[in-house]
């Protein structure tokens, strides 16, 4: 049994928990520390030490990121201060800790999760995970390798003339106070989007809203299969394990 501490960094929260990699499940308490704000590099670096005093951790950490990753450098910041652009994330949080750290965008981690441990375990081919929430977050897993850093929520629905995170996401949803029939309705113009662009084997839709699938379901019509994914607030954690001890793996065999 192999255990790697796990930390989701969110807008909002910083979470963490150990997670044992062969299933998925946290072994420890999930601990959620606030998001400084501004949330720049300096001072996020005191919660991340903390989650990892809080479990007492000395091995690999797996960490999500709420930004494009590309060879740990962050090259976006849409929900963190902008200081973070052209940073190596990695370089960051492991100068800090003197631990390994391995980064992955946020939503590839949830995204890796689902396909390992949750509602996509077992399936093949391509699955895409969308999370719904203040933005709209995707992952492409084909074959159980993460595709990285997609931004479908990002593409242009009304003619080119709206962002889809902005038309279709929760945030949205209570921005214009919309009905599930209407917001539901929205959402379905952003999948029938996506499907014309990637036509995946199954969609899995996550985030806190993936729990009232029921309410906009039927507003849902599109040839895919879509599911409610099932890790829930643990994906990002598992997933960002599972990518590091993944990673390790490779550069060790």
């Amino acid at each position: 049994m192999e255990h790697v501490l796990g930390i989701d960094i969110g807008a909002t929260g910083m979470k963490g928990a150990i997670v044992d990699i062969e299933t998925g499940e946290l072994v420890t308490e999930r601990i959620k520390l606030p998001t400084p704000h501004p949330a720049t590099p300096e001072s996020m670096i005191d919660p991340f030490l903390d989650l990892i005093k809080t479990h007492n951790w000395s091995g690999i950490i797996g960490c999500g990121f709420p930004s494009i990753i590309k060879n740990g450098t962050a090259l976006t910041a849409s929900n963190i201060d902008k200081s973070w652009i052209n940073t190596n994330v990695e370089d960051c949080f492991e100068k800090a800790s003197g631990l390994k750290v391995n980064v992955v965008n946020d939503a590839d981690a949830a995204g890796l999760a689902e396909v390992h441990f949750g509602a996509g375990k077992g399936m093949s081919g391509c699955i895409l995970l969308i999370t719904i929430g203040s933005g709209l977050g995707s992952a492409l897993i084909y074959n159980g390798q993460i595709v990285p850093n997609t931004e479908f929520g990002h593409i242009f629905l009304k003619g080119q003339t709206q962002v889809a995170e902005k038309y279709a996401s929760n945030n949205a949803r209570k921005l214009h106070n919309l009905e599930w029939d209407e917001w539901g309705k929205r959402f379905n113009e952003f999948l029938l989007q996506v499907e014309r662009i990637i036509l995946p084997d199954q969609i899995i839709l996550g985030g806190g809203i993936s729990k009232r699938f029921d309410l906009y379901k039927e507003y849902i019509d599109i040839q895919i299969p879509v599911s409610p994914a099932s890790m829930l607030n643990n994906a990002g954690i598992a997933g960002a394990a599972l990518f590091a001890h993944q990673k390790q793996l490779k550069l060790f065999s």
